[in-house]
């Protein structure tokens, strides 16, 4: 385990967060990474329920590994009566306060942003919701498919005949980092103008900032996208093809100086440059199916690895199809030194290192918590003593 000696750029920053899934959870394991203390608060018994998504992982849930090294597990039942003092104590003096709950389930517990402001006028808080906190949608639930579904993503993904969610919780994970890089933005707002903020951060808008593209395309071109698989609707020629020895490569032509040495260098068929059907990328769309006949003819006498040698000679890109034990595998992470191990309560597990490379410091690479592991040790730097933090144990709240 390869551990920083350097000084990290959110050492001194401590985040609360009321926090599930993989939005927030997200958000803020980044904020780990760089240093920041990331007090989690999970419920008592079964924590976040993230927890119990699957037991891949030497018994753990793959998506919890992945969302929440380097954290304080803490728990507390917020509705317990007692629950305000202890949250009371902790975001007295917090810089970030980030929650994903339900809609409205903060503003019941006296946790919205104006009351927290009041109360630590130096706060940033930022709230993780389906729809915003405002419009007709504002208390409607929300899941990563649902967002993936409202805003067109699973319209545009998939073959020609089926529509499909993204492998991932992308939805999610958009809304995770813009959360993350808001919060940056606040840390430096309250660097140079002083004061905390709240921050409104949806999983519709941030996926629908994504969606722009498909957008922009059906609202001023009067059609969707065609989905078209690994394909590209806008780009010809682009996506998988077989090969000769039965496997796929990947490739893409991004402008005319590519298509000409693809027909000469790959292809040898230095006459389709100028043909009429694939004069530009509009006309080659156009001639797709045409296109991919003559691709895939000229495909089906080579091997993967001597087509990927042609288009590594005519500078075009390309990519293997891999599965996900092949990127596991993958030399790109061992020649650019990528993987660590961190702790956890099943013992060491590999995690890659975050993709913001920086020369001046390692990243925090801590353990996966188990479920209220620091329960005592974060009430105690709170100022409970032993007899409270008895009370609270033996009354269900922690």
């Amino acid at each position: 385990m390869v551990e920083s000696t350097a000084q990290l750029p959110l050492d001194d920053i401590t985040v609360v967060a009321l926090e599930q899934a993989v939005a927030a959870p997200f958000a803020t394991r980044q904020l780990a990474d760089l240093g920041a203390r990331v007090i989690k608060i999970e419920r008592p018994g079964s924590g976040d329920f993230a927890r119990g998504y699957d037991r891949t992982v030497n018994g753990l849930s793959s998506h919890f590994v992945w969302l929440n090294r380097s954290k304080q597990s803490l728990t507390l039942d917020v509705k317990h009566p007692l629950a305000a003092q202890v949250l009371h104590r902790l975001l007295i003096d917090a810089d970030i306060f980030v929650q994903n709950l339900g809609p409205g389930a903060t503003d019941r517990l006296g946790l919205d942003g104006a009351t927290l402001i009041a109360r630590n006028p130096a706060l940033i808080v930022c709230n993780i919701s389906g729809y915003g906190t405002s419009g007709p949608y504002r208390d409607k639930k929300a899941y990563d498919l649902l967002i993936q579904c409202e805003t067109g993503l699973v319209s545009v993904t998939g073959g020609a005949g089926e529509p499909s969610k993204t492998g991932i919780s992308t939805a999610d994970i958009a809304a995770g980092m813009y959360a993350y890089s808001g919060i940056l933005t606040a840390l430096l707002q309250r660097q140079t103008r002083g004061g905390g903020t709240v921050l409104d951060i949806s999983l519709f808008d941030a996926l629908g900032e994504w969606m722009s593209f498909p957008a922009y395309y059906a609202a001023y071109g009067g059609t969707a996208p065609p989905r078209s698989g690994a394909s590209h609707a806008a780009i010809a020629p682009y996506g998988p093809f077989c090969t000769g020895d039965g496997k796929t490569v990947n490739l893409g032509i991004q402008n005319e100086r590519e298509w000409a040495r693809f027909c000469k260098q790959v292809l040898e068929q230095p006459e389709l440059s100028t043909d009429s059907r694939f004069t530009d990328n509009a006309d080659r769309v156009t001639n797709r199916d045409a296109l991919t006949t003559i691709i895939n003819t000229v495909f089906s006498e080579l091997t993967r690895d001597q087509i990927i040698a042609r288009l590594n000679a005519a500078q075009i890109a390309n990519a293997s199809m891999n599965s996900m034990q092949d990127f596991w595998d993958h030399p790109q992470h061992t020649a650019r030194n990528r993987w660590r191990e961190v702790d956890s309560p099943v013992g060491p597990i590999k995690a890659l290192k975050p993709p913001v490379i920086m020369p001046d410091f390692e990243p925090r690479m801590g353990a996966i918590p188990d479920l209220g592991e620091h329960t005592e040790a974060v009430l105690s730097d709170l100022g409970f003593d032993d007899g409270e933090i008895t009370e609270f144990r033996s009354s269900g709240m922690i």
